[in-house]
């Protein structure tokens, strides 16, 4: 790329995207400080001295009533453990990253004289504010061969979460160029280990912005479409003057000779909008630790629609009726906009949920195909389950506390009621059940209603509800999200389908008919013969 257009480019896209950055809680760092963070190295990707200071700030050791810090020892090592993970493929060695940043890791430590493993976390998961978040641009990154510069780099506590590439508007395919350049990257031949630590990938050209996670193939890249009312608040920080002398430095050096500092109010464009929700630091950890999973060795992060459905039926069960029970609801997601994967994330939700534990999971559907569907998604995204084998295998299992998640068929709830002595009264149960509008809501559901009399109903359906089936729901508890299939096709979630009428041209062996007919009728009246031509006759 020649310098005119690099300028341009960073004019158009970059340098805005750099400027709210900052506004909305990451600190500036220039490229040649981070490179000197990494002791010149372009194959270390981590800012160690920020990570290692943050671990130590982050981690104590808690030791009958006494809190203590862990020793600089412990500290390195973790550090260190963090950035030698075995190269495994990269989704496989993402997922590793991946699990040590959200679990964290047991070290073993004398303290006292007494030898005990005490837990060590990354990241503080639920206080966002004791987390350290950085921005740098022009962050060179090197494989085996290739050295490879990436155009914005958010870190947390030193480590690169998210990596962006940006295009002037007015280049053509600009975003697809820009994916394409995330791809690249990835790829063997080039440098896959600093996609190994990133949690969110982001293309963007201004008025177009998509988002994915390492190794998302092209096609499956979404748009995010936010559902709260942000336009005055990003309105207000595109327009705030520049105030980091860091950062004004790096303006005077690389963008303006000339620059001075001054309000340059306007209008926030869709790069704007999308970057406040997707990269703002409380939303950034929410929807890595709460809205991804691996499944079959294929990263996935929330939809806007996905999330925002198990937001709102999170805030759902936390509501109660007269009764105390919580309230549960009908989740209307057109076919192809991934409601078995809303189902994983509304478990990860309820997992790291304080105020709602313990709890279980029951999965119901009407067919043993969508049974062992949703039965290996759950396994192969980590998350243990137990699949009922009969109406008494289902019985033994919701009378088991130990067995945090069941899949079963709605049929062997009638086998399972056989047993009268046997019900289950939690109010802490949560049945999920997929294609509700099929059998749900009729004798199944009162079965279902008998064996758990306090449980939470949340249905999920990817079929358009018919006048009498949305009664039906509102009685389940109400319609809690919709997202239809005209807003899929404009989110390029699905492809639209087009319906063409043709007209067959059908040939009947009339005479021959009317010989077989008449043979079929002898003996017959002539009523019985008149009622069976106009019964049949189609």
């Amino acid at each position: 790329m020649n310098k005119t257009n690099s300028y341009l480019e960073d004019k158009d896209s970059q340098l805005p995207a750099l400027r709210l950055l900052q506004q909305i809680g990451y600190s500036y760092i220039s490229p040649e400080k981070t490179l000197e963070m990494r002791d010149g190295l372009l194959t270390r990707f981590v800012l160690t001295d920020i990570l290692e200071e943050q671990l130590s700030n982050i981690n104590r050791i808690e030791y009958k009533g006494e809190t203590l810090p862990f020793p600089d020892s412990a500290i390195s090592r973790a550090a260190y453990d963090l950035q030698q993970q075995p190269d495994e493929g990269l989704v496989k060695t993402n997922e590793k990253i991946y699990d040590l940043l959200t679990l964290g890791k047991s070290y073993e430590q004398v303290v006292k004289g007494d030898k005990k493993s005490f837990p060590f976390k990354y990241v503080d998961w639920e206080h966002s504010e004791n987390n350290v978040y950085h921005v740098t641009d022009e962050f060179e990154i090197k494989g085996k061969q290739k050295v490879r510069r990436v155009d914005i780099v958010l870190f947390v506590n030193g480590i690169p979460f998210v990596a962006i590439e940006n295009k002037r508007r007015d280049k053509k395919n600009a975003l697809d160029e820009a994916i394409s350049q995330h791809l690249r990257n990835q790829s063997k031949e080039e440098v896959p280990g600093f996609f190994h630590f990133s949690q969110m990938l982001i293309a963007t050209s201004v008025n177009e912005l998509s988002y994915a996670t390492a190794g998302t193939s092209k096609k499956f890249w979404a748009v995010w479409r936010e559902e709260e009312e942000i336009e005055e608040k990003v309105a207000e920080l595109v327009s705030r003057p520049d105030t980091d002398s860091n950062w004004i430095e790096r303006l005077r050096s690389h963008y303006y000779e000339s620059y001075q500092q001054k309000e340059i109010p306007r209008k926030p464009t869709r790069q704007d909008l999308n970057l406040y929700s997707l990269c703002r630091p409380d939303r950034l950890l929410e929807l890595t630790r709460n809205f991804t999973v691996f499944d079959n060795n294929t990263r996935k992060i929330a939809r806007y629609q996905q999330y925002f459905s198990v937001k709102r039926m999170m805030n759902r069960i936390r509501q109660t009726d007269e009764e105390g029970n919580r309230k549960g609801g009908v989740i209307w997601h057109t076919q192809g906009s991934g409601k078995s994967i809303t189902m994983i994330f509304m478990s990860k939700n309820l997992a790291v949920a304080d105020d709602i534990s313990p709890h279980r999971i029951l999965l119901v559907t009407d067919r043993t195909d969508l049974d062992d569907q949703l039965t290996k998604t759950f396994k192969s995204c980590g998350k243990e389950i137990v699949q009922a084998k009969t109406g008494t295998h289902l019985a033994r299992l919701i009378q088991d506390p130990g067995v945090e998640n069941i899949s079963t068929i709605i049929n062997k709830f009638h086998a399972a009621l056989n047993r009268k002595t046997f019900v289950e009264t939690s109010r802490n149960i949560f049945v999920l059940i997929d294609e509700s509008h099929r059998t749900q809501y009729g004798m199944m559901h009162q079965r279902m209603k008998k064996i758990l009399p306090n449980a939470c109903y949340i249905g999920f359906t990817g079929t358009p509800l018919m006048k009498n089936e949305k009664n039906t729901a509102a009685r389940f508890g109400g319609i809690i999200d919709s997202y239809s299939m005209d807003q899929a096709v404009k989110d390029r979630a699905v492809v639209p389908i087009i319906y063409e009428g043709r007209a067959a041209k059908l040939d009947t062996w009339r005479e021959k008919l009317d010989r077989e007919f008449d043979r079929d009728m002898e003996g017959m009246s002539e009523d019985q013969v008149s009622d069976y031509k106009r019964r049949y006759s189609t």
